[in-house]
């Protein structure tokens, strides 16, 4: 509540070789011990995380990576979750030693190449030994931006800081590329949302949700006015209205009533879809949401939430959205349910894929994420987009958006075709 969400920061991760100094790094930037540190190889032994606010940037999660080179017998689980991080990460500082460059960095410029991640090169430990000028020109021509520092010496730290913010400033990417706009895009100056929020047993006590509050934040960084209200209360408060609100948005699991009383002019969608396109790709999850249609007895379905918790009686992942497919289809299905990063690297044997709204990932992991499932040509959609399907409102909730609405209809289109 205190703080802005990891999945709304801007990922940062660090990476290199065994023991050049990636932990200590990350404790200098942080200006704080967070990650152990020590001159024996595989100290890190799983990614680190640390959120903060790094100025001018802004709030920003460091990564600090497992070194390559490790070989213990931890070590392939180790690189693995290494590897994960490339998913989700939107710079990378690559930490190298003077006039040391080896496979393993050139296999991560590839890498951070192919994902269109930005990367900035810093040379460590130049106490023990400058980097030379042949070594700077090697970056020069890549066209890397490069620091030279010591991160344990106190000499030059802060000089080093200077130009590691600078540059980061430089290669951060722009808030619409991290964190399109909830409904800001949907709502006059001035306007009306009302947001329709259930409170059941997986309401936090004395809290909202993230989702939830996440778009009251959005609806007042847009000069727009919100009133929360739960479903019972909705129908009284649209009478009591002197002017019909810009726009509805209610968690899915109340989109029939919701739906029901909203008239028909007022635009009306859920959370979870709002969600589905900050963080994704909404027109893709709209497709992919078609093929509920096609689905038959036995199919195999992953669903997939973003964060970990305790499921409670009628988890909305675990127990309504299979049931509501369940009856939608007529017979039992196979359903996979994964929560936190635990997203299978196979996707190729699921007839479908339901995620969740991703509220706790960054775009750049959701989208990820997406891509793998395109590569395999498994559909993929979401929570809202999947139970306003299976509840006959998929049009309705889908109008605010236009092309989201198009990819639906022109996917039905074609599989209605084949």
């Amino acid at each position: 509540m205190m703080e802005t969400p990891k999945g709304n920061r801007i990922h940062i991760a660090i990476f290199g070789r065994t023991n050049v100094g990636k932990s200590t790094l990350l404790n200098f930037l942080a200006g704080q011990d967070i990650a152990i540190t020590s001159p024996l190889a595989g100290t890190t032994t799983d990614v680190v995380e640390k959120a903060c606010e790094l100025l001018p940037i802004g709030p920003v999660l460091f990564l600090d990576t497992a070194g390559m080179g490790d070989v213990s017998a931890l070590a392939a689980q180790r690189l693995a979750k290494t590897e994960q991080v490339l998913l989700r990460a939107d710079i990378i500082l690559l930490v190298v030693e003077p006039q040391i460059w080896t496979a393993y960095e050139e296999d991560i410029l590839r890498e951070a190449a192919a994902r269109k991640i930005a990367v900035l090169v810093c040379i460590n430990k130049i106490d023990l030994a400058a980097p030379t000028l042949e070594f700077l020109e090697r970056f020069a021509r890549m066209g890397l931006p490069v620091v030279s520092l010591s991160a344990q010496r106190r000499t030059g730290r802060e000089k080093a800081l200077t130009a590691i913010k600078e540059h980061l400033r430089k290669i951060a990417p722009g808030a619409g590329a991290t964190s399109p706009s909830l409904v800001g895009d949907l709502l006059p100056p001035g306007g009306l949302v009302v947001l329709v929020t259930p409170i059941d047993l997986q309401a936090p006590q004395g809290r909202l949700i993230l989702p939830q509050v996440q778009t009251i934040r959005d609806t007042l960084d847009n000069d727009a006015a919100a009133l929360i209200v739960k479903e019972r209360e909705l129908a009284a408060l649209l009478k009591r209205l002197t002017s019909p609100p810009d726009l509805v948005v209610t968690d899915s699991q109340a989109i029939l009533k919701v739906t029901a009383d909203v008239p028909p002019e007022i635009p009306c969608t859920t959370f979870s879809i709002l969600f589905a396109r900050q963080k994704g790709d909404l027109n893709a999850a709209a497709a992919g949401v078609a093929a509920i249609e096609s689905l038959k007895p036995g199919d195999r379905i992953l669903i997939a939430e973003a964060c970990t918790h305790h499921p409670l009686q009628d988890d909305i992942g675990r127990i309504k959205i299979p049931r509501w497919l369940r009856q939608y289809v007529g017979g039992e299905l196979d359903i996979e349910v994964v929560a936190g990063r635990d997203f299978p690297l196979d996707l190729s044997s699921y007839r479908l894929i339901i995620h969740c709204g991703a509220c706790t990932l960054n775009r750049r992991e959701m989208l990820s994420r997406i891509e793998r499932a395109r590569e395999v040509r498994t559909p993929i959609t979401n929570y809202g987009l999947a139970i306003s399907y299976t509840q006959g409102v998929i049009r309705r909730v889908l109008a605010p958006f236009p092309a989201a609405l198009t990819a639906l209809m022109r996917e039905q289109e074609r599989m209605s075709e084949e």
